[in-house]
């Protein structure tokens, strides 16, 4: 996901040289500063290992070139008061999608990470042929709320269901978004922005969100688990996320499991064994069938309700309890088959089914995988429980556009 970095193979420069070294220098106090916040000339020097002449010298150069702003000084400490810089949160500004069904929710942020601009558009019964208009309508709504314009986006990244393949740039796995699916969507999408563009599934932008930022910070080696709509998972092996071949990799709902019967034809069904047998809208099934009244629809908010109910009252109310317990034990059944394959050291789950049930639900799934799996993973609740797709979305468009904005050796 990252690009290339300064003093690597593909950076400007010749490695070793001195413009070679500034730049990795240069580098190197961004990304403290954008660590650490307001950071004085004496603490760069520090934290770089640069005497106090090299540093002020960066920070000069950094200032000059639109990088970092002065931004008052220290405070409460022995001596005169230092000047702090951070991080110019004008120098690049990028813009996330998260696309589903129903609605296109964009945002902008700026190069520190901070969300300036938001806005969602409804698209429930919207014509097939108006996606280009409805992905600009949504990005322009959020670049107007950050008063922007177009042309400050350095960077889009569109998060949607199932995966665009990289052979034929259909849309796969995902029957359930109109107009996503024609083979020249990515053409016109890239003609009509002027900015580059990339695609994501929506499950894998979750994981890089919860990487960066939530449960999975500093793990190289971990699967997410997200059931929401659908159910589907994130596989995260050597720090990169791993798509396969057609992008399908972590289309976990298609998988056979015991407990329910063989779903054929799985694409044309958008369905699968795993998602029959756990998906969300297995729960207001199986909550009726212990006799809890409830309704049936809509699935997730449903799914979401009853567990959040169940572990409230855990072990104080017998149907619900129970519906937790078989709840987890279905979610463990298909874990159990991805741990078999990919031997995760870590599990993330996540969604707003799962994380309704919270910690209960997370320690019964973990006693149950414990006596389906050879190997034991460690399964932990996702932490970012607010748009997680878009904030997936705007991290992947950050990194990549701070390799570019940050690169000061070319």
């Amino acid at each position: 996901m990252a690009g290339t970095t300064p003093g690597s193979p593909g950076a400007s420069g010749t490695p070793g040289t001195p413009r070679v070294l500034r730049a990795m220098n240069d580098r190197a106090a961004l990304d403290l500063l954008l660590e650490h916040g307001p950071l004085s000339r004496t603490r760069v020097g520090k934290l770089t290992g640069l005497s106090k002449p090299t540093a002020s010298q960066l920070l000069a150069r950094l200032e000059a070139a639109g990088l970092v702003v002065a931004t008052g000084t220290s405070e409460g400490r022995p001596g005169p008061n230092a000047q702090l810089y951070t991080v110019n949160p004008r120098a690049a500004h990028v813009a996330g999608l998260d696309v589903n069904g129903q609605r296109i929710v964009a945002a902008v942020a700026d190069v520190t990470g901070a969300t300036v601009g938001q806005f969602e558009l409804a698209t429930p019964g919207r014509r097939a042929d108006s996606v280009v208009r409805q992905v600009a309508d949504a990005l322009d709504g959020a670049v107007k709320d950050a008063g922007l314009t177009r042309a400050d986006v350095h960077r889009i990244v569109i998060g949607t269901p199932g995966a665009f393949d990289p052979g034929t740039g259909r849309l796969r796995y995902a029957s359930h978004l109109p107009g996503w699916h024609s083979p020249t969507l990515l053409d016109e999408l890239a003609a009509f922005l002027p900015m580059p563009v990339e695609y994501e599934n929506d499950v894998n932008l979750v994981a890089v969100a919860e990487q960066r930022l939530g449960a999975a910070r500093g793990h190289e080696d971990f699967v997410l688990l997200w059931n929401e709509e659908g159910l589907g998972a994130a596989l995260v092996i050597n720090g990169r996320l791993h798509r396969g071949f057609t992008g399908g990799a972590g289309e976990v709902g298609f998988l056979p499991v015991p407990g329910t019967p063989l779903v054929r034809q799985v694409v044309k069904a958008n369905s699968g064994g795993f998602q029959e047998l756990a998906g969300a809208q297995a729960v207001p099934r199986l909550a009726k069938a212990l006799g809890i009244d409830t309704p049936q629809q809509p699935y997730a908010k449903v799914a979401a309700e009853l567990l959040a109910r169940a572990a409230d009252v855990y072990e104080e109310d017998e149907a619900l309890t129970e519906l937790l317990r078989q709840y987890a034990q279905r979610l463990a059944t298909g874990l159990a088959s991805v741990t078999a394959v990919l031997d995760p050291g870590l599990i993330v789950l996540s969604g707003g089914a799962v994380a309704a049930g919270g910690e209960i639900l997370r320690s019964l799934i973990q006693s149950e995988l414990a006596e389906l799996a050879a190997s034991r993973p460690r399964l932990v609740v996702g932490e970012i429980d607010r748009t997680p797709v878009l904030r997936g979305a705007l991290e992947r468009a950050l990194a990549d556009t701070r390799d570019e904005v940050f690169d000061t050796s070319r």
